[in-house]
């Protein structure tokens, strides 16, 4: 068992601080106490915001980066498992290396990894040294999201928390709005790789925080960690097959469905003797046992559903938007953070009025109602759409981003109490990096099918009409008086249309998507208005 300061003592006894005297030098004392709570607090903040501030840039900038190291898309998707399988295996560890070495030298262990893998990614000329940079990355960046959060309850005291939380979503939501902005600001300036430069004043300040500001003897436990390779190995087996077919799930899925199949097959079944493996174990990673409770299970299904639509969202948006309209990458990115800051901006109001209103239900309906109508907008959207009317539904999306999860991440975990926070959110945030990869392969499939069905559709249309013919001679009419000799002016007709025809077919494959994905929302009120463990 972890120690913990009681409630009564919060920080001041994890500090070990003595209590105040009287007069002068007990108001300094004071002070000084409230101050090191407050840069606590943003030591925390700091370190899940820059884990959430480097991927929201990775994310947005990942088709640059595959131009960039001259990687073709179905590899650079070994890059993405790479840092997913790296995470889950650091969340999976997460009990036994915080118990072990503490979670002030585990925090800096994990930043100096994630540092270090930002470098490297930065450093990378080819594939291979991506892949192997962003494992690592992935390794440090999955401790830092759960530990930040598992933190609070065991530094603060309860009437401390609130606004320990309040620091906490303002690095989460604050680095999400960040994130896209000055993703495209850097693309557009001194290029790709200050994707992962930037960042590293960030963790070098978070790491100075850390150790100057977390007691040393927080997260350990008291009886010696009982390290085991075995359960270890299963579960890297099994997280690394069932990233890699996810990963290659859109190019497998109709050239090589065999192969595909096998390895989700062989991945599952080995995932599965895992958690067999947990459920019996006297000293587990995850504590399955302690979690099986219908409150948190219902909120896990809930966090689930948040985040695959959540992560399609952020998986289409900048496709539809930069490749489907022709809106400028620097644009997309300020739309990007448009959202995200109305998001923070919903973020805080919440924590100011939702102890003002006990109903939960209702604000989660209205979240997702608000994507649902946001989605729908975007599928009706006109090809000659100007970037201002994103606008609203790009407002509907932030709302969304807050709505339903914050709730949520209030009710899930309020009966399990302390002890079995810190398990109920390492399982939690698991199973958050497995939806993400569900969800982002699950998206790229759709799309790629839609596009490939509309460009044979509209391609069919213009071969079959006069239609066609009259635009071909109108554009080799058009080139041929710029100056163009009439074979290299027909050459340029075709490729003109052919570029069009792509532009189109990504664009109403984009709509079709966001159709599905208004389906799902829709899904997603049912569930939410039916289920009866959170009002």
């Amino acid at each position: 068992m972890n120690p913990r300061p009681d409630s009564r003592g919060g920080l001041q006894a994890a500090l070990n601080v003595p209590l105040p005297g009287r007069g002068a030098a007990a108001a300094l004392r004071q002070r000084a106490r409230s101050a090191k709570k407050t840069l606590l607090m943003i030591a925390i903040a700091l370190v899940v915001g820059v884990e959430f501030l480097e991927n929201g840039m990775f994310v947005f900038a990942s088709s640059h980066i595959i131009g960039g190291i001259d990687s073709a898309p179905r590899e650079f998707a070994t890059v993405l498992a790479a840092y997913a399988t790296g995470s889950m295996l650091m969340i999976g560890m997460q009990q036994w290396l915080s118990r072990h070495f503490g979670y002030r030298n585990y925090l800096i262990g994990a930043l100096t990894l994630f540092l270090i893998g930002a470098l490297a990614s930065a450093a990378a000329e080819n594939l291979t040294g991506l892949i192997i940079a962003r494992a690592v990355q992935g390794f440090g960046g999955g401790a830092l999201f759960t530990s930040a959060r598992v933190l609070i309850p065991t530094l603060f005291s309860v009437p401390e928390r609130s606004r320990a939380i309040r620091f906490f979503m303002f690095g989460v939501f604050g680095a999400g709005a960040c994130a896209p902005a000055l993703s495209a600001a850097l693309i557009d300036g001194p290029g790709w790789r200050w994707i992962f430069l930037a960042v590293v004043p960030l963790v070098l300040l978070a790491i100075t925080g850390i150790w100057f500001l977390l007691p040393d003897r927080v997260g350990r436990g008291q009886a010696p960690v009982q390290w085991a390779a075995a359960p270890l190995l299963l579960f890297a087996a099994a997280i690394t097959l069932l990233q890699l077919a996810l990963s290659q799930a859109r190019y497998d899925i109709f050239g090589h469905p065999e192969h595909l199949a096998i390895t989700v097959i062989l991945g599952t079944v080995l995932f599965l003797w895992f958690l067999r493996h947990q459920w019996n174990h006297r000293e587990p990673m995850f504590k399955l046992r302690e979690l099986a409770h219908p409150a948190y299970l219902m909120g896990l299904a809930l966090y689930f559903m948040h985040y695959c639509l959540t992560n399609v969202s952020n998986y289409v948006l900048p496709i539809y938007a930069e490749s489907g309209l022709g809106i400028p990458v620097t644009r997309v990115g300020w739309l990007n953070t448009f959202a995200a800051t109305v998001s923070l901006v919903v973020a805080y109001a919440y924590v100011r009025l939702s102890p003002r209103m006990p109903r939960k239900k209702p604000l989660m309906v209205v979240g997702v109602l608000a994507l649902a109508l946001a989605t729908w907008g975007f599928s009706s959207m006109p090809a000659d759409a100007p970037a201002r009317a994103l606008l609203p539904m790009l407002a509907a999306k932030g709302i969304f981003g807050v709505l339903l999860v914050l709730p949520v991440a209030g009710m899930t975990f309020r009966e399990l109490g302390d002890e079995r926070f810190v398990h109920a959110y390492q399982s939690k945030n698991l199973m958050r990096q497995i939806s993400i990869s569900t969800a982002t392969a699950l998206a790229a499939i759709v799309l790629q099918n839609r596009q490939f069905a509309n460009h044979a559709e509209l391609s069919s249309r213009i071969g079959s009409t006069t239609q066609g013919d009259v635009w071909l001679h109108g554009l080799q009419s058009g080139f041929t008086a710029a100056g163009l000799a009439p074979p290299q002016a027909h050459g340029a007709a075709l490729a003109e249309i052919a570029r069009v025809v792509n532009q189109q077919a990504l664009l109403l494959a984009c709509e079709d998507l966001y159709r599905m994905l208004t389906l799902f929302a829709v899904l997603t009120i049912g569930v939410v208005l039916f289920q009866r463990r959170f009002k």
